[in-house]
């Protein structure tokens, strides 16, 4: 049906004094003997349009709140550079009804209680500012790589592969329970494939041989990690940005990093103001002037060798004790950008064993060239490297994981024809989300969380 967004209608003067129709679901309803007030809203925009209704002598019953309504009226100016519409009530036509038990008709609601009604809970103020700035910054991720010359590819969600060398990947199967199959070689061969296949833990290693044909390349798609993690922070399904570079050495990789953010980041400044002021009202107290802070000066950077040694120096008791080799926590990550830097911070060149087969060796034996990006309130949003380009160094690193060859053979050719340097990294979406928008529990930032125990 015809009808003129919500958004358009109170940002712009040029609908003043003049007929409109618009659709939405009522959000407030207030009654009184002549006059009824709507507080209506479509999902174009945070603010409501408020619909005034001149009941006359007319036996007007009140919408409840959570019934959608069309309604045609002229567009007045309302106080405090607003603008309302005036309607008479067979101006307003039902579209939905909703009950006296729709579970939003109070307001106050914990996320925790709307985290139980996924399908409705983005008709509430926070989601429906969730949603927005989800959309604007995948837009500006968009924008960022397609202006700086970058293919979008799309690399495959079903892999025989695991990016990570850890083994929490998704089975993908067609065969149901049976005990037919005597051996595990046997039931993968008589499976779709022929042999083991899973879901996507990341598009790194098919990016990387895009980015050998066609120089830069990114990916924005969806990843899946079967960890048995219920925690804040992870999710089994979420969404990946990953660019992969040819002629990339780690320095490059860290100013990419930091350019892109810096990008989106201002633009969701530029076009959620509404919705950032919300989260700052609302989620955490001075979180547009920390994003200001983000992008208004240049991230630190310190190795993890480095960075070892300010922790250990620090005096603070960790719930997890720090030593040399360790992998790095939360707390850990948050207590370098938050308390000894102050902002966001580049750590690099880990020790091997706890990073990934693929990633450069470095000449002292011990470490490689990676890079995590560790940002207040967060910890970890960025992880990259410089991608092991020798062959035999590749192939020894696989060797002791006791990783087999097989599936990495087309991988494993790229070191063979044509090498170059190359790097990239993986952002994932959804934490740039949270460091956006103050939401603390991962949960509250896709449409629908697929965590541990739960695919609702």
């Amino acid at each position: 049906m015809k009808h003129i967004d919500i958004k358009n209608v109170i940002t712009s003067q040029e609908y003043v004094g003049k007929t409109v129709t618009v659709c939405g679901w009522v959000r407030t309803s207030r009654n009184s003997k002549s006059v009824a007030f709507i507080e209506l809203n479509d999902g174009t925009s945070l603010k409501n349009i408020q619909v005034v209704v001149e009941k006359g002598d007319s036996d007007f019953k009140e919408p409840r709140v959570g019934m959608a309504v069309k309604v045609e009226g002229t567009v007045v100016a309302g106080r405090n550079n607003t603008v309302e519409i005036n309607i008479t009530p067979d101006a307003l036509t039902v579209l939905g009804d909703a009950p006296t038990d729709y579970p939003l008709q109070k307001k106050g609601h914990t996320l925790e209680f709307l985290r139980t009604i996924p399908h409705l809970r983005g008709r509430t103020n926070t989601f429906n500012a969730v949603w927005r700035v989800r959309s604007v910054l995948a837009a500006a991720i968009h924008r960022y790589f397609q202006e700086h010359n970058y293919v979008y590819v799309n690399t495959p969600l079903i892999t025989g592969s695991d990016c990570e060398g850890a083994g929490e990947m998704f089975q993908v199967t067609t065969n149901g329970f049976t005990t037919e199959y005597k051996t595990e070689e046997e039931y993968y061969a008589n499976d779709f494939f022929g042999k083991r296949a899973g879901l996507s833990v990341s598009g790194q290693l098919e990016g990387e041989m895009a980015a050998t044909a066609m120089g830069k390349i990114y990916t924005f798609g969806p990843s899946f990690r079967a960890e048995n993690s219920n925690t804040p922070k992870h999710l089994a399904e979420f969404w990946h940005i990953e660019p992969e570079v040819a002629f990339m050495e780690l320095d490059d990789v860290i100013e990419l990093a930091e350019d892109m953010l810096k990008y989106v980041i201002g633009d969701l400044l530029k076009k959620c103001p509404d919705e950032v002021a919300f989260f700052d009202a609302h989620f955490e107290k001075g979180l547009k002037a920390r994003l200001e802070e983000l992008i208004s000066h240049e991230f630190g950077r310190v190795t993890y060798t480095e960075a070892i040694e300010l922790l250990k120096k620090s005096g603070e008791n960790f719930v997890y004790p720090v030593e040399w080799g360790c992998d790095l926590q939360t707390e850990h990550e948050r207590y370098l950008s938050e308390k000894v830097f102050k902002k966001a911070v580049f750590v690099t060149d880990y020790p091997k064993e706890i990073k990934s087969f693929y990633m450069k060796q470095n000449p002292d034996g011990k470490t490689v060239a990676a890079v995590d990006l560790l940002v207040p309130g967060v910890g970890e949003i960025i992880g990259g490297s410089e991608r092991e380009a020798d062959y035999d160094k590749l192939i020894a690193a696989m060797q002791e994981r006791g990783m087999s060859m097989e599936p990495y053979a087309d991988y494993l050719d790229l070191r063979k024809y044509g090498t170059v340097p190359h790097g990239g990294f993986g952002l994932g979406f959804e934490r740039l989300i949270m460091y956006t928008t103050g939401m603390a529990n991962i949960r509250d930032v896709i449409l629908f969380p697929r965590t541990v125990g739960s695919i609702r």
